[in-house]
């Protein structure tokens, strides 16, 4: 009887696990969406718009750590069409990038699904179209991940979150607009700026007196930084692009292209409505648009003159930046602290320095980064990476540092090993603010300056508590420096968050590589891959 009952009790154990295992999966999440062109009007001017799901903005994924995310893509416009997932790091899965160096686009009329995962992931990020001039149109949208309920946030718990985006728009559409660059001129100031697709009070957000609320903020622009504010009320800043930050208080905060973060607001003032503002940094004439934050029991509207915020101060903004520092003591996707990463001690295997550069080729106007102006060819990087196949790019055909050569047009790839740590200077010798991006990775922001960088500048970097992110600003006549731990293999876009800038060639890839071919470095090509260019028939 002993016997029999031990025995039992094994293979109920046994049971339990192969249960336990087969429930051990990671949650999805399945969306359907239809990608059309539809009649908006965000400034008060009709005008045609990229719809997803007819929704403009379209809808926002909220999601948890480690959630898998199946999203079927319908093309239903009259171009080919991509999304990319800003600052989603689509770990060993570079195939799901969703820009041309990595996928090819989905025709008119056909439709594709990304699969990726949130792996170890948190915070506050966005989509957008990645060809042509789309994202001028639409097609964007917020993208949330919330941490885990087992791990703990460094914060109270608002009430309530809120998706912010917050961007320039152009009355004109995005076909108008890639005329203009094709055509060899720059694009003029936006017409105006709108709040989740909206302008003057339109979009309103209401909480209850006494409540903390989060704001999850991004700048989906494509043109300007913007200064983000609340009339009467302070804002906490608690996380940046998945890293938990120290919590300054800020009464308004500079977002630039491309960019995410999070924002506490508490309503501790009197019952009515009060203005959310956004205004362009850097630009003559400056634009604003306003929001509402609507207190519960309101029947006031907002009154007085809008909050005053900065205008052409450089210097402020810089100064700023280099408050926005990461919190050593918090957890972040995992419940290790995010400073146990000691990434100021670490050997930098590689200096990088990226020159940006306003040229003329062609009697065209084109930008370029270290003398060369990106062109995309027609077969996807990556794929002719995986299938190597001649004659698409060459590895580091672009230099190390700036050099004095004439501009001219390529497709230029950085090559390095995974699990280098790289140290890249962004040097902008420009009368014009830059945003620049990297996908698939985080870095690590540890210098703003100005002038020339040069290696005694090391002395003043911060290898502390710098904030990681996926975007950073680069100042007029200054450089940024960031460290980066590469140690997600693939092909990864660094660009221009300004998307002008970006079309006519300020960008380039870095090949992350090792010769080891395994699921435990990268995934292989999807089966519902798209092919095309010289991997067509491959």
């Amino acid at each position: 009887m002993m016997k029999e009952t031990t025995l039992l009790h094994i293979l109920l154990v046994i049971t339990l696990a192969c249960l336990s295992s087969i429930h051990a999966e990671d949650p999805y999440r399945f969306y359907t969406w239809e990608v059309t062109y539809g009649k908006i009007s965000p400034l008060g001017v009709p005008q045609q718009g990229i719809l997803i799901n007819g929704q403009f903005p379209g809808p926002t994924i909220d999601c948890v750590t480690n959630d898998n995310i199946i999203v079927n893509v319908i093309n239903k416009l009259d171009e080919p069409f991509l999304i990319t997932w800003n600052g989603i790091k689509q770990r060993k899965t570079s195939w799901q990038d969703g820009v041309l160096g990595t996928n090819c686009p989905i025709q008119p009329r056909t439709n594709w699904t990304y699969k990726f995962q949130t792996k170890d992931q948190i915070g506050s990020y966005f989509y957008f179209p990645s060809t042509k001039l789309h994202r001028a149109s639409g097609g964007f949208g917020g993208f949330n991940i919330a941490h885990r309920s087992v791990i703990a946030v460094p914060y109270i718990i608002p009430t309530q979150e809120y998706t912010v985006l917050v961007g320039d728009w152009f009355k004109a559409g995005h076909k108008a607009l890639a005329k203009i660059l094709d055509s060899g001129k720059s694009l003029p100031l936006p017409d105006g700026l709108l709040i989740n697709g909206r302008s003057k009070n339109k979009a309103v957000f209401s909480g209850q007196k006494g409540k903390t609320y989060k704001l999850r903020v991004s700048n989906v622009g494509i043109a300007t930084s913007i200064n983000f504010r609340i009339q009467g009320h302070k804002m906490v800043l608690v996380e940046v692009e998945g890293a938990h930050t120290l919590q300054e208080v800020y009464e308004s905060i500079d977002i630039h292209p491309g960019q995410s973060l999070a924002l506490l607001v508490t309503l501790r003032n009197n019952v009515r409505d009060y203005y959310i503002v956004a205004s362009t940094r850097f630009t003559k004439p400056i634009l604003t648009t306003t929001a509402i934050l609507r207190y519960a029991g309101s029947s006031t509207p907002p009154q007085g003159p809008l909050p005053i915020g900065p205008t052409y101060h450089i210097h402020w903004s810089m100064k700023q930046a280099r408050t926005i520092r990461l919190n050593l003591t918090a957890n972040a996707a995992r419940p290790n602290p995010q400073g146990s990463f000691h990434y100021g001690t670490i050997k930098v295997a590689r200096t990088i320095v990226l020159g940006n550069s306003q040229a003329q080729i062609g009697g065209k106007l084109r930008y370029a980064v270290n003398s060369v102006s990106y062109v995309d060819p027609s077969t996807p990087l990556k794929m002719a990476d995986w299938y190597n196949i001649p004659g698409v790019f060459t590895l580091n055909s672009i230099k190390n540092t700036p050099t004095t050569a004439p501009p001219r047009l390529g497709t230029s790839v950085i090559g390095t090993t995974l699990h280098d740590y790289v140290e890249i200077v962004f040097q902008n010798n420009e009368s014009k603010v830059q945003s620049w991006h990297l996908d698939g990775n985080s870095f690590y922001v540890v210098g703003y300056g100005p002038r020339q960088w040069e290696p005694k500048m090391r002395r003043r970097y911060n290898l502390v508590d710098g904030i990681p992110r996926h975007t950073v600003s680069v100042y007029p006549k200054c450089w940024t420096v960031i460290y980066v731990s590469l140690d997600n293999k693939g092909m990864w876009n660094l660009r221009s968050a300004i998307w002008e800038r970006r079309y006519l060639g300020q960008q380039l890839y870095v090949r992350v590589w090792n010769d080891e071919k395994s699921p435990y470095t990268e995934t292989d090509i999807p089966a519902n891959a798209i092919k095309c260019g010289k991997a067509k028939n491959h």
